[in-house]
């Protein structure tokens, strides 16, 4: 176990340089100049030169990328080129609403994926309603779904607030009421995918010898599903929560935009559209974190729920 944690976290480190190098290229790549959205339109040409100049910005792209590679490396990510405040405050404040969103999302999506592709591995109607429903799930956009949830549960039917976040820290209750449609949204198409996948790991392992055994042996049905079955299928299902953490990342960008939730997702929006590349190499390491840290946790308990199985 221990060397799986010290395999996984030596990739840690190449794995963060690669994303900020390709992210840090794309983004120059980009039309628009960070100096031209900082001083506005009306600018004229002399001004804009010298903000660039003043910024670092007239600096070939690698000096500009090692310059911040140096401070990166020493826990220091910069100080964003629009409003003139460090990264790593900027974007601590506003971790805390995507990872409500995220884990929020996937636990919901996990419990209920999982309870529907359990039921849904016996056959019958509930399997082939599971089956459909999963790949309907999948066909509904995000932005699509968030929209109809506002219109339906905030508009018409006024229990949630369309949009906003308060802090859990400030008001339990409040902050659970501004996370309730946006985590609904991300869940969805979520839930389908673990219900699909779970539905055919569980229905698989039921079609097993040692299945039938046990049900020679008198052993009662649920026991059989719940504590040898579903067992036998956890690495599949567990891989795929995983990727829907990591696909929740994404998820965020519309989501939080849709709810006007000031998280990472919206942030990346406004640092690409505004050029602002510290403010985005800081979301991407951000990012690179919570992804390699829940495929280290994906891995950790595959080892808690299979010792037999053996991550390379």
């Amino acid at each position: 176990m221990v060397r799986l944690v010290l395999r996984r976290l030596a990739w840690a480190l190449p794995l963060a340089l690669v994303a900020s190098v390709i992210s840090f290229v794309l983004v120059a790549l980009l039309p628009g100049d960070a100096a031209r959205s900082l001083l506005g339109q009306n600018a004229t040409d002399e001004q804009v030169d010298a903000a660039r100049h003043e910024l670092g910005l007239d600096q070939p792209l690698w000096t500009q990328y090692w310059r911040w590679l140096s401070k990166a490396l020493q826990g220091d990510l910069g100080t964003s080129l629009i409003n003139r405040q460090p990264v790593t405050g900027q974007l601590n404040d506003r971790l805390g609403p995507s990872l409500s969103l995220i884990i929020g999302a996937t636990l919901l999506a996990a419990v209920v994926g999982i309870l529907l592709g359990v039921r849904g591995a016996r056959r019958g109607v509930l399997g082939k309603v599971v089956k459909s429903g999963s790949v309907i799930g999948l066909a509904v956009p995000d932005f699509w779904l968030g929209l109809v949830l506002v219109v339906l549960f905030a508009v018409k039917l006024p229990f949630f607030p369309p949009t906003g976040y308060v802090p859990l820290t400030e008001d339990p209750a409040a902050w659970f009421n501004s996370v309730v449609l946006p985590v609904v949204t991300l869940a969805v198409p979520a839930t389908a995918v673990i219900a699909k996948q779970c539905r055919d790991a569980v229905a698989t392992a039921l079609d097993q010898p040692f299945v039938r055994t046990l049900r020679a042996a008198g052993v009662p049905e649920r026991s059989v599903v719940y504590r040898h079955a579903l067992k036998n299928a956890a690495v599949p299902v567990l891989t795929v929560i995983g990727m829907v953490f990591v696909a929740a990342l994404g998820g965020t960008v519309a989501v939080e935009f849709i709810f006007a939730i000031p998280g990472l997702g919206s942030t990346a929006v406004q640092a690409t559209a505004s050029h602002d590349l510290p403010l985005i190499e800081g979301v991407v390491v951000y990012f690179t974190v919570i992804v390699i840290a829940v495929n280290l946790l994906v891995d950790v308990a595959y080892h808690a729920v299979n010792p037999r199985v053996r991550t390379s």
